[in-house]
């Protein structure tokens, strides 16, 4: 087994009977998610942040993660977290917005936040040709970051680049989520810079158009690039997930 990343282990913080369950992004880790789960822990909640398979570790290892294994590791974290809590919301930050909303369309989740999460992947004329392309050119570029905070990005803890491999399951898992927001029907709070360069921000439109929930909004900020925990209006992002779970509650 290979050493997670120091500073990328996943985190938990018991609290109350609410718990939080975060969950990062493709290719980043649950530092990203920290801030966030300190945060809500400060004000009363238990919250767990996972490490999704292949994470956090050496960018080869997400090389031999498959879809199913994320979503298993979020369903690790939610069994574990129930032997706290009463009431358990997901937050998931990028792919980890789309595995929690996935999740909840097969688990009885009390509420989901999802942030700067894609309904499906910009235009490439590489993407039909994936499986086969991987055996090639088994790593692809991740392109200039859009940080607002040059202090947060230089502490930021991610792989350098994309394994080609993990990207098929990215876009395998894109389809399931895809197929599963009509059966989603927990309240929903979706969340989105308007400056994402990572993930357009009229993504957040179409996921909010095909969910089943009854209750469901969203929320637009700026100054913020794509990994909205962490940059520049991430306490803003807290406090509307916050607001959002005490509404629920």
């Amino acid at each position: 087994m290979n050493q997670i990343i120091p500073g990328a282990e996943p985190f938990f913080f018991p609290g109350g009977s609410t718990g939080c369950l975060l969950v990062h992004g493709f290719t980043g880790t649950p530092k990203e998610m920290r801030a966030m789960g300190e945060y809500l822990h400060q004000r009363g909640f238990s919250v767990l942040g996972v490490r999704l398979t292949g994470h956090a570790t050496r960018p080869e290892d997400l090389q031999r993660a498959r879809w199913q294994d994320w979503l298993l590791s979020v369903e690790d974290g939610w069994q574990l977290l129930k032997g706290v809590a009463d009431r358990i919301f997901v937050c998931g930050l990028s792919m980890g917005g789309i595995l929690a909303l996935s999740f909840a369309a097969r688990f009885p989740v009390d509420g989901v936040v999802a942030m700067s999460t894609p309904y499906e992947l910009p235009p490439d004329p590489r993407l039909p040709y994936i499986r086969f392309l991987y055996h090639l050119q088994p790593r692809m570029d991740k392109g200039e970051p859009d940080w607002f905070d040059p202090e947060v990005a230089k502490g930021h803890i991610d792989y350098s680049y994309y394994p080609t491999r993990a990207i098929m399951e990215l876009v395998e898992l894109l389809k399931l989520l895809r197929t599963n927001l009509p059966q989603v029907t927990a309240p929903v709070l979706l969340i989105h810079s308007k400056d994402d360069q990572g993930v357009a921000p009229e993504n957040m439109e179409k996921i909010y158009a095909a969910l089943g929930s009854q209750q469901k909004a969203m929320l637009w900020i700026e100054n913020s690039g794509h990994a909205i925990t962490c940059d520049q209006q991430r306490t803003q992002v807290f406090k509307a997930a916050y607001d959002f779970i005490q509404n629920c509650s």
